[in-house]
């Protein structure tokens, strides 16, 4: 199945029913990690909702949530700078903290949230992202503890990803087919 956003156009990689299945063995994961803890969640915006709301449901612990705003793209491609446009809220000092991202693609965003929490000296912090592009990471993480899919260095849409800021309410995930030449 192919889409046309703003004159671009994608074809379906995930549906939503795979992503359904990979959530609730992420969340199977994650109740048994943190059992007999009380883990802080925190998601970074826009492009987490779907998947947070999902996943979340899926974790039977105790736990609590909170959310960061950051932006590192200008609409179309990833920019070095990371723009916070709304900061931790809560005290994370000797808690263990979840990170729950969309995508991890140059790793410039996660980078700046694991800055931010680790300013405060949680317990742990793991990571977990729906989608991961190897190919693309420019950093060294360690903590990327949960992963949705790993996909190739192909721009995608869909379940809460967006092109200009549109296509974040699509069920599924859909890539930019490169027109060839």
């Amino acid at each position: 199945m192919k889409i046309t956003i703003n004159h671009k156009e994608f074809e379906r990689i995930i549906d939503y029913n795979q992503i359904k299945k990979r959530i609730r063995l992420i969340g199977i994961q994650l109740n048994v990690t943190y059992e007999k803890q009380h883990p802080v969640f925190i998601g970074v915006l826009n492009g987490c909702f779907m998947f947070m709301a999902d996943l979340m449901k899926q974790i039977h612990i105790a736990n609590e949530l909170s959310f960061v705003k950051l932006s590192s793209y200008d609409g179309v491609s990833q920019r070095r700078q990371v723009d916070e446009l709304i900061g931790l809220d809560c005290d994370l000092a000797d808690r263990e903290v979840v990170i729950v991202e969309d995508i991890v693609d140059t790793g410039n965003s996660l980078k700046h949230t694991l800055d931010l929490v680790n300013a405060q000296n949680p317990a742990s912090v793991a990571v977990c992202t729906l989608l991961l592009k190897p190919k693309a990471v420019n950093h060294i993480f360690d903590n990327i503890a949960y992963v949705g899919f790993e996909i190739d260095n192909d721009f995608v849409v869909g379940y809460g990803l967006d092109y200009q800021g549109m296509g974040r309410t699509l069920p599924d995930i859909y890539r930019e087919v490169i027109p060839e030449k």
